[in-house]
């Protein structure tokens, strides 16, 4: 869906976003693609979840973790946000999945467990 996001960035932040993104779309069926506020956003059974995007001053892809006021992770940073927080991931270095994979594991825990609602369709 947002095909046009990755191709457009420069090696080797196109194939860091490239890994990240399916990353996420195989870690659960229930994660869909769409593109909001110009980002590729990662809806969990339709309910904003994650962003993908790039520091402005390094350039640098992250995670951005729309309910990121419930993850506790040292390797996250909530900067100046309320809600969020992100990961920030370095594209000339192996993706650290453990921590990604614990992070969204998290993240998924609370939309399953009830503590961000989710539509019922």
């Amino acid at each position: 869906m947002n095909e046009d996001f990755y191709l457009e960035q420069k090696e080797p932040t196109k194939s860091c976003l490239l890994a990240m993104r399916t990353f996420l779309l195989n870690s659960d069926s229930a994660l869909s693609e769409t593109k909001k506020y110009g980002m590729p956003c990662f809806c969990y059974k339709g309910k904003m979840c994650c962003y993908l995007w790039l520091d402005k001053k390094t350039k640098d892809p992250y995670f951005l973790w729309v309910e990121g006021q419930y993850l506790h992770h040292p390797a996250l940073e909530k900067g100046n946000r309320a809600r969020m927080k992100i990961l920030r991931v370095q594209p000339t270095k192996d993706l650290p999945l453990t921590t990604m994979t614990s992070i969204l594991n998290k993240a998924l825990e609370l939309y399953r467990n009830g503590t961000i609602p989710i539509k019922k369709v």
